[in-house]
């Protein structure tokens, strides 16, 4: 009998034992359903919402390019995160520079060849590692999709495929690694919670120097290069701005009090921003337009990215309004003091913003995040100076490949003087005739 017993104790134990493996394997729902959401509003943020930002800045002839490039950046770097891109951004780190874990090529490890079942249980935190790797998926579009901006109107659509292609490759992959796939950030303790240097000091850098190398518009600078629609701004603004929430508050990777208090410091920063910006630029011009209070807000938003996780809203406050001064000075004094043509202000807003962000990140910081002082504030300038060398170098490499690929890389100037919509893809925005 008490043998018998035993080995009822004992199954049950085994049983007890299995069920408790299968719950610790089974993803928190409301996690779960926050970064399925979290997915939606970043991809939002590039289509519709930065084609319609950038769409409205640019003239009405060139408006389809943008849409275009968006829509291209959309379809080839999701096919790049899924073939290799997340095996090397997420695998085994080299060096620190770099990671590659053959077994995530095609997202392979995804599906459990053992059950012949796809990859549900494979979890990432609380999360699916497949909602993972969607959420990280929108983030490899929007960066490039936010370069492309500092060389609008006037460059080969090919070109821009090819040299999207080869700085996503080799600049935003190994910085993604850097910063968040165990590597040379992360060793470092640099805070980049949810894309500072991976995004937005790494595509400003690329679009000034891809700006430069290709050289400035016809009539540039002159009255002619103006928004040919600016509802399409505030709208595409609009929708940045409640992506940016997925953006943010997504990064946490799960639905608690981090990502509810970075959902509270990017309104916050965003507000600063706007406020910073209209009073700098009635100060100047003696007006506040809408193109501006847009630009503000775009500013504060990428300046609080990296410090969401660990700021409070005081930090908040000072990030996105400093933000709001330094950007609206660089995209309008520095960009004409050194003539150089970012046509929809990349460098101005996104590099210059995430410098800023990225280095008032190690000052402002929240009791209980981390320790503010001259050694964060120092190891966040390394973060910043890698940044800018590697993405610097990667994006001239990439200028001069595609450049020989593709028999150079602007359009001709009557292509240029007709517009990309026509020139390039056949198409006209606006049917004048019906």
């Amino acid at each position: 009998m008490a043998i018998v017993i035993g080995i009822l104790f004992l199954g049950t134990m085994s049983a007890y034992a299995q069920d408790a493996v299968r719950e610790e394997a089974v993803a928190d729902s409301g996690d779960t359903a926050w970064m399925l959401t979290s997915s939606i509003l970043v991809l939002m943020m590039c289509l519709p919402g930065l084609a319609l930002f950038y769409g409205g800045l640019v003239r009405g002839k060139n408006v389809l390019s943008l849409f275009v490039q968006c829509f291209a950046m959309a379809g080839l770097m999701s096919i790049i995160w899924m073939v290799f891109g997340y095996a090397v951004a997420n695998g085994e780190s080299l060096r620190g520079i770099i990671g590659w874990s053959s077994d995530k090529l095609f997202l392979n490890h995804l599906f459990n060849h053992e059950t012949g079942t796809t990859g549900i249980a494979l979890l990432s935190g609380s999360i699916p590692e497949s909602v993972f790797v969607m959420f990280q998926m929108t983030f490899i579009i929007i960066a490039p999709a936010i370069v492309v901006g500092a060389f609008a109107e006037r460059m080969k659509f090919k070109a821009v495929i090819i040299f999207t292609t080869i700085w996503t490759i080799f600049s935003y992959l190994p910085m993604w690694h850097m910063a968040w796939g165990g590597g040379l950030f992360h060793h470092w303790g640099a805070i980049d919670f949810a894309g500072g240097n991976v995004v937005h000091i790494n595509a400003g850098i690329a679009g000034l120097v891809a700006c430069i190398m290709i050289g400035k518009r016809q009539g540039f600078p002159g009255p002619s290069l103006v928004p040919h629609n600016v509802p399409f701004v505030a709208i595409g603004a609009a929708l940045l701005w409640v992506g940016w929430f997925g953006f943010n508050a997504g990064s946490a990777g799960v639905a608690d009090s981090t990502a509810g208090m970075a959902m509270l410091v990017t309104q916050i920063a965003a507000a600063a921003g706007i406020i910073t910006w209209a009073i700098a630029e009635y100060m100047v011009v003696k007006k506040v337009t809408a193109v501006g209070l847009a630009t503000g807000a775009v500013a504060g938003l990428v300046a609080i990215t990296p410090a969401a996780g660990t700021t409070d809203v005081m930090g908040a406050l000072a990030i996105g309004g400093i933000s709001g001064v330094v950007c609206f000075l660089g995209a309008t004094k520095l960009k004409h003091k050194f003539n150089y043509d970012d046509s929809l202000d990349v460098f101005g807003v996104h590099g210059i913003g995430g410098i800023v962000g990225a280095l008032l990140s190690g000052i402002f910081i929240r009791e209980g995040a981390g320790d503010p002082g001259f050694l964060q504030f120092w190891i966040q300038a390394k973060s910043v100076i890698v940044t800018i060398l590697w993405s610097g170098a990667v994006s001239v490499a990439a200028i001069y490949i595609a450049k020989a690929i593709c028999g150079g890389l602007r359009v001709s100037e009557d292509m240029e003087h007709t517009g990309l919509n026509l020139s390039e893809h056949g198409e006209e925005a606006y049917n004048t005739d019906s």
